[in-house]
C-alpha cells in the first residue's frame, strides 16, 4: 500500500497551485488557461496548435479562407502592410504623464506618394466593383495610373481621382471592354471635363493612343443586360452597320446610333422596348435615342438583314 501511495505521488501529473496547493484548479475552455481558484494564478495555458479555423480549400469553387491577411500591393514598394493600432484602455496603455504608449506610426511609413497612390487605387477599385470590371483590367488601370504618378512634372498628387477614373477608361479602352466614357464618369464624382484632361495626359504619357471599343462589344453587352434574343442583336449590328456605310448618322455618337438601332430593331420583333428602357441601360437620354431612331427610320427598310421576321411591319413602326 505504502508502494502504490508513492507511484501516486510520482508521477501525479494534477495542476496545483504552489500557494494553494488544495484549491480548486478550473480551466478557462475560451482561452486555454488553468487558474486557480483561489488567488487567479494562470497555472497553465494550454495551446491549440491546430488549424484556427476550418478551412475549405478543398472545397469545390472555394478558396482557402485563411487568415494571412490581403495580399501586397505590388506597386507600393511594401507600405501597405503597416500595422494599425488602436487606441488603448486603462492605466497600462498611459504613462506617468498620461500619453498613449503605442501611437499609430502609419504616416511613417507611408510616403505622400503611397497616399496619392492609395486614393486613386481605391477609387479604380470602387469604380470597377459599380460597373462590373475584372481583375486584369483593374490590375492594368492601376499599373496606368502608376506611370502617370511618376512622371515629375505631372501634379497628380492633387488630382489622384481623376487621373484613377481616366486610368480606367485608358484600361477599357486598351482590353476592349465595351464600358462608356458617361458610364465611367457616373460611377465617380470628379466632373467629366477634368476626367477627360486627364485621360488626354494619360495617352500621352502612356504613349501608346487608346484604341476604340467596337461597337459590336457595346451592342452585344446592352442586348444581353436589356435580354433581348439573338435575332434583335444581329439585326441590330445590321443597322448599325449598315447605317454607317450610307452616312446616314454623321456626327451622332456610336453609343447613341446603337440605342437608336436597338429601339428600331426592338420595335420590329415581339420584344419591345421604350426609348426610356434603352436609354437607363446605355446611360443616355431617351430624347437623344429618338433623334437619332428618326435618322434610322427614314430608310429602315435598308437597314434590316434580309432574313429578319418581322413581328411588326415596317410602315406600323413608331413615328419618330
Amino acid at each position: 500500500m505504502a508502494d502504490a501511495d508513492f507511484y501516486d505521488r510520482m508521477y501525479d501529473y494534477t495542476v496545483k497551485c504552489p500557494e494553494h496547493p488544495r484549491a480548486q484548479v478550473v480551466e478557462d475552455h475560451k482561452q486555454g488557461d488553468q487558474i486557480c481558484t483561489s488567488c487567479g494564478l494562470v497555472l497553465n495555458r494550454m495551446i491549440d496548435t491546430g488549424s484556427e479555423w476550418r478551412t475549405h480549400s478543398s472545397d469545390k469553387g472555394g478558396a482557402d479562407p485563411s487568415r494571412v491577411g490581403g495580399t501586397e500591393i505590388r506597386f507600393l514598394n511594401g507600405a501597405d502592410l503597416g500595422t494599425m493600432i488602436t487606441g488603448g484602455k486603462g492605466e497600462a496603455a498611459f504613462d506617468e504623464n498620461g500619453a498613449p504608449k503605442y501611437q499609430n506610426r502609419r504616416k511613417s511609413v507611408q510616403s505622400g506618394d503611397d497616399k496619392g497612390f492609395l486614393t486613386a487605387k481605391n477609387e479604380i477599385q470602387q469604380i470597377a466593383g459599380h460597373i462590373g470590371l475584372n481583375k486584369p483590367v483593374v490590375e492594368l488601370a492601376i499599373s496606368y495610373f502608376q506611370k502617370v504618378h511618376e512622371q515629375e512634372n505631372l501634379k497628380t498628387k492633387g488630382r489622384p481621382i481623376a487621373y484613377g477614373v481616366a486610368c480606367i477608361y485608358a484600361a477599357c479602352r486598351n482590353e476592349n471592354v465595351p464600358r462608356t466614357f458617361k458610364e465611367i464618369c457616373d460611377a465617380s464624382k470628379v466632373p467629366k471635363k477634368e476626367i477627360g484632361k486627364c485621360f488626354k495626359i494619360v495617352q500621352t504619357v502612356l504613349d501608346t493612343p487608346a484604341t476604340a471599343v467596337k461597337n459590336e462589344d457595346f451592342i452585344i453587352r446592352f442586348c444581353e443586360n436589356l435580354k433581348l434574343p439573338k435575332t434583335v442583336m444581329e439585326a441590330t449590328t445590321n443597322i448599325v452597320k449598315v447605317a454607317e456605310q450610307m452616312d446616314l448618322v454623321i456626327g451622332r455618337s456610336p453609343i447613341s446610333v446603337i440605342a437608336a438601332a436597338i429601339y428600331l430593331a426592338s420595335q420590329a420583333s415581339e420584344t419591345k422596348l421604350t426609348p426610356k428602357e434603352i436609354g437607363l441601360e446605355v446611360k443616355i437620354a431617351d430624347v437623344t435615342i429618338r433623334q437619332a431612331y428618326k435618322l434610322l427610320y427614314e430608310r429602315a427598310e435598308d437597314l434590316f438583314p434580309k432574313d429578319f421576321k418581322f413581328a411588326t411591319p415596317i410602315d406600323q413602326l413608331p413615328l419618330p
